[in-house]
């Protein structure tokens, strides 16, 4: 008989990241898993909790009172056992409490109870009346209604022999509510609750759609991926260019899971691949999907995780945390562009996704499935070491050809008096695209007008009063943005600094590519997307479904439009500024560079219609450029992973940074410069009790971070360099160790080979 449970309660701290023990009273269910809610602290105060243990007697002392769980909080376990093993080896791997890598399984609108579920009030005709004697006690004696409304409300609740919502009666019948409430208090109809799921996909129509036949090299591959299904383990990479129907061998892939009694997950990486996918994914396999992305409303996303909690759902697709769903029998997990830097969470608890759906795959006996024609050089490298299985699809579907990409020179553009943001070859190739009702897409990875505002009198930069960052300017709202913290300035009429009325825009962005377009081409409509754009919740649909339906010739936008969306009318493709993610200073910015040039560019030429991609840069002789030009993968990483090599930059090491903010810098610096002194001395020390060389710690440095400032506070890193050894875990240990020994007001974030080094 079990008398007492393990709690993990909810609250973020490392002095509670433990079990405690509550008795349970008589008589109340509790099962591993579910949320509860307890007595905590001196006061007593009510706190939820997550129970993580069973047991029928208490270790403790005889004379300490055990308090009791005063209730559960959900009649169903809101935790699988596999998501809670998940949730420790997050919080092992990621450094992180086990509280907040439970918190990423369920929605925040479970906790605290901020969402209930929905209850709509319906009416109907009981069975067992008699509509004409029901209509005649609303009538005169001559036969005429007393109340005409009442009595027409009646006969359309009887006649529909269903439960009918008040809302559509009313519908129906303009001005009837009061009638149907009359109605309901004589007894002539009954009222009752149906719980209702709020989908983000209601207003979608479904189109079915049946499988397509599968060329030589995808049914290779789907072939490949259904015999790892039947044995319960696998690993793939499927390298494929761009159009080259990936997507057509998840979904078969996906169909063998469903079919056979299993679920999957389908991860993509932007919130604007999602409704596509949903698209394609829902025509394929109806009703039974489910999306969850951080642009749901607060009571889509609580209804949408009970759908997939409660066993109504086969197949999830989302962002990020998708990879969380609360599936049961997971049996494959797609991760589609898998190269994308947005799988890994910026805050804590720090995650991969991919890494984490791998985890998912080996608790569940499931298969992996990552996708992309430009795959990540680390990725690659282990499908050459066979940690993955290598599937190619070398050809798109229908033996369309890759689209023919010019790489245009801004040096000779603007050498022959060119100032604007279009070349020669890229202004004549949207002509003719316009003139023959095509479409086209223009693509820069800036968002704003101008990336910064100077003064040419006295060479004054326009920046951020929290951020050691220039603002950029928004013409549409005349105003200065920062883009890290998002406060917004007014743009004076002389400069701050001098007094000088010399003030002028410099570089480009997506505001001013729309401009300039219109200026050229005045009667092409053209859709932007970008951030300032899509802050609607369904604005990534809307535009998409737009342009897709012809009501727009351009589509303008930021990294959103690099890749996923497919678009038969699109013929030309042209990249403003192929330069803006090539000099940053950051070890992987080649190989970006050449993802993004090559996603884009993969937009053009998807149907009958051939494709053509202009590459603006003035840096045009730069390998990623050439190489992206030919849509050379493997050309690309066979330069990149020998530079790496002998540079001894990831996968051949690991970079560890942490992160120290605070308003004070010079209290900042000295904390920051004595951890870099302490985890040094800790990192050798384990180093040398493994056997190892010390100096497989290739270097441990502090200094100021690049972007200096944030939000109001200084920023030092602390950046460390390690071999990839078999000694490389002792190492790392041994800084998580000594990093959770040496916390203090200044620390901010313990990052392991972070997305970017600003």
């Amino acid at each position: 008989m079990l008398l007492f449970v393990q709690v993990m309660v909810d609250i973020a701290h490392s002095n509670v990241d433990r079990l405690f023990t509550y008795a349970l009273p008589d008589a109340l269910p509790v099962a591993v898993g579910q949320r509860v809610l307890v007595p905590f602290g001196a006061g007593n105060k009510k706190i939820e909790g997550f129970v993580l243990g069973l047991s029928e007697r208490f270790e403790g002392g005889a004379n300490i009172a055990v308090k009791p769980v005063l209730r559960v909080m959900e009649p169903y376990p809101a935790l699988s056992e596999e998501q809670i093993a998940l949730a420790k080896w997050i919080a092992a791997s990621y450094d992180c409490l086990l509280v907040e890598a439970l918190r990423l399984m369920i929605p925040v609108q479970l906790r605290g109870g901020k969402i209930k579920e929905k209850i709509e009030r319906t009416v109907y005709f009981p069975a067992e009346e008699n509509i004409e004697a029901a209509l005649a006690s609303l009538c005169k004696k001559d036969g005429a209604p007393r109340a005409p409304l009442q009595y027409e409300a009646l006969q359309l609740v009887a006649n529909c022999k269903a439960d009918m919502r008040i809302s559509d009666i009313t519908a129906f019948i303009p001005g009837s509510g009061p009638a149907v409430r009359a109605l309901i208090n004589r007894g002539l109809l009954k009222e009752r609750g149906h719980e209702v799921y709020r989908s983000p996909l209601r207003d979608m129509a479904i189109t079915r759609d049946a499988p397509k036949e599968l060329n030589a090299q995808q049914r290779l591959a789907a072939d490949a991926v259904g015999a790892a299904l039947d044995a319960h383990a696998g690993a793939f990479l499927l390298h494929g260019v761009t159009g080259s129907g990936k997507t057509e061998v998840y979904m078969h892939a996906i169909a063998k899971a469903v079919q056979e009694g299993g679920t999957a997950i389908v991860l993509v990486p932007e919130i604007a691949l999602t409704p596509q996918a949903v698209e394609r994914f829902r025509a394929r396999f109806g009703e039974r999907i489910a999306v969850l992305h951080s642009r749901l409303s607060a009571g889509e996303r609580y209804d949408e995780w009970r759908r997939i909690r409660l066993n109504k759902v086969d197949v999830v697709i989302g962002a990020r945390s998708a990879v969380f769903a609360p599936l049961s029998n997971i049996r494959l997990i797609v991760v589609d562009e898998e190269h994308e830097p947005s799988y890994r969470s910026e805050i804590t608890p720090r995650y991969s996704a991919v890494e984490v759906a791998q985890r998912r795959c080996r608790l569940n006996g499931a298969v992996l499935l990552l996708g992309s024609a430009t795959p990540g050089v680390s990725t690659y490298l282990k499908a050459q070491r066979g940690k993955l299985t290598l599937l190619r699809l070398t050809e798109r579907v229908q033996n369309l050809p890759m689209p023919k990409v010019l790489v245009a020179d801004m040096r000779a553009e603007f050498a022959a008096g060119n100032t604007s943001v279009f070349s020669a070859p890229l202004y004549d190739r949207l002509s003719a695209c316009f003139a023959a009702g095509e479409q086209a897409i223009l693509f820069l990875n800036r968002r704003g007008y101008s990336t910064f505002v100077s003064c040419r009198g006295c060479g004054y930069v326009f920046t951020c009063d929290a951020c050691d960052i220039s603002m950029t300017y928004h013409k549409q709202e005349d105003a200065l943005k920062c883009h890290y913290c998002g406060s917004v300035k007014h743009l004076p009429k002389v400069c701050p600094e001098c007094g000088k009325p010399y003030i002028k825009y410099f570089g480009i962005g997506t505001q001013q590519v729309e401009e300039q377009l219109h200026e050229h081409f005045p009667s092409v409509r053209a859709l932007r997307m970008d951030m300032d754009t899509t802050h609607g919740k369904n604005a990534h649909y809307e535009i998409l479904s737009a342009f897709e339906r012809g009501e727009a010739q351009a589509l303008i936008g930021t990294q959103m439009v690099a890749k996923g969306l497919d678009m038969p009318n699109v013929t030309v493709v042209g990249v403003i500024a192929a330069d803006a993610t090539l000099h940053i200073p950051d070890y992987r910015s080649g190989e970006r560079t050449f993802q993004l040039l090559t996603q884009v560019a993969g937009r053009a030429g998807r149907a009958q219609k051939s494709g053509q991609v202009v590459i603006q840069t003035y840096t045009p002789e730069h390998p990623a450029i050439q190489l992206a030009a030919r849509h050379d993968y493997i050309g690309f990483y066979t330069g990149e992973i020998e530079r790496r090599r002998s540079a001894l930059f990831p996968p051949y090491s690991l970079f560890v940074r942490a992160l120290f903010a605070h308003t004070d810098e010079a209290l900042l610096c000295e904390a920051a410069s004595r951890f870099a002194e302490g985890v040094e001395k800790a990192v050798q020390g384990a180093l040398s009790k493994a056997g190892a060389d010390v100096r497989e710690l290739i270097f441990c440095a502090c200094a100021r971070a690049p972007i200096k400032r944030k939000q109001g506070q200084y920023r030092y890193q602390v950046l460390l360099k390690l071999a990839r050894t078999a000694h490389a875990s002792a190492a790392m240990q041994a800084i998580y160790a000594y990093t959770n020994a040496h916390r203090s007001e200044y620390f901010a974030a313990l990052e392991v080979n972070p997305q970017d080094m600003f």
